[in-house]
């Protein structure tokens, strides 16, 4: 199944911080894919759940977390 997100995700990646458009659920078998288009450049990425996070956001207690 594939889900456009709207409004836009704002998500920390590996490869930078982006904006998910989509999500990609395949079953209960597999991790969530993102598909992320990157703030610097444009660059269309999908990635899986292990590879994204939110932004932190100190009100809800969300602190900064590595990627790895």
């Amino acid at each position: 199944m594939i889900i456009q997100l709207h409004p836009q995700i704002p998500l920390i990646t590996e490869k930078g911080p982006g904006q998910a458009v989509a999500m990609i659920d395949y079953s209960e078998e597999h991790n969530l894919l993102w598909v992320v288009i990157l703030d610097d450049g444009g660059a269309i990425w999908t990635l899986p759940n292990s590879k994204v996070r939110g932004f932190p956001n100190e009100t809800m207690g969300r602190k900064a977390e590595s990627i790895e």
